[in-house]
């Protein structure tokens, strides 16, 4: 599923206009975005957990030249589902 097909079964559900719909999404996306520039997580009961995570530095392989590489570290976004959802998907 894409954007435009998220924003089309949202309106539906919730009885939206695509327009709301769209304003809706990209506003929820910018709310868990800044939380997690902030290093918050956002926690939504049942669905899952957004998170922040450090990986450190380590060293890796070119693999056009077989060079060893390092690679720096950095904060990489996590999701974890919840129950809920994690019973649904089974």
């Amino acid at each position: 599923m894409n954007k435009t097909e998220l924003i089309n079964a949202m309106a539906e559900k919730a009885g939206l206009s695509k327009v709301d719909a769209k304003k809706a999404l990209d506003a929820f996306v910018e709310a868990v975005s800044e939380s997690l520039v902030k290093g918050d997580k956002v926690a939504l009961i049942g669905f899952g957990t957004f998170g922040v995570a450090e990986k450190a530095a380590r060293i890796g392989i070119n693999p056009a030249t077989k060079e060893k590489i390092t690679i720096a570290a950095k904060k990489v976004v996590k999701f974890k589902a919840g129950a809920e959802l994690a019973d649904q998907v089974k």
